[in-house]
């Protein structure tokens, strides 16, 4: 996945807002929580992301991803896809879904409602699709 690919996939999810920041990374959030980072990393895009306790533990010894610099060093659980192999495209969207799903549950309901966000995996892809 490109930058620009990533960019593309975050502007489709609902009620999201993207920013610039961070020494030109870009920043996806769901109403003001972050779910999603592009930076770089050498001469390749990082793509960084909110995971369950299992993917952490599945994933964060596969070559080409790593826990997520500054914030698993918090207690965070976050992962970076920052090399070759890594995810493949497909697995990547799914992360950066189930991200953006993982996020939004720390907003209010009463903010989640009034915002008109999907809750599970199918809703969001629907979602996703109606555009």
């Amino acid at each position: 996945m490109t930058r620009d690919e990533f960019n593309t996939f975050c502007a489709r999810l609902p009620e999201t807002n993207h920013v610039v920041q961070w020494g030109n990374a870009d920043v996806w959030k769901v109403d003001t929580k972050v779910f999603a980072i592009c930076g770089w990393h050498e001469n390749d895009a990082a793509f960084t992301f909110k995971v369950s306790d299992i993917a952490w533990e599945v994933l964060q010894d596969q070559p080409g991803i790593r826990p997520a610099p500054y914030l698993a060093s918090r207690g965070m659980k976050w992962l970076q896809h920052y090399a070759a192999p890594g995810l493949s495209d497909t697995a990547l969207s799914e992360h950066l879904m189930l991200s953006y799903l993982l996020v939004s549950e720390n907003l209010t309901r009463k903010r989640r409602n009034a915002l008109g966000l999907p809750d599970t995996l199918e809703a969001l892809r629907q979602a996703m699709t109606q555009d």
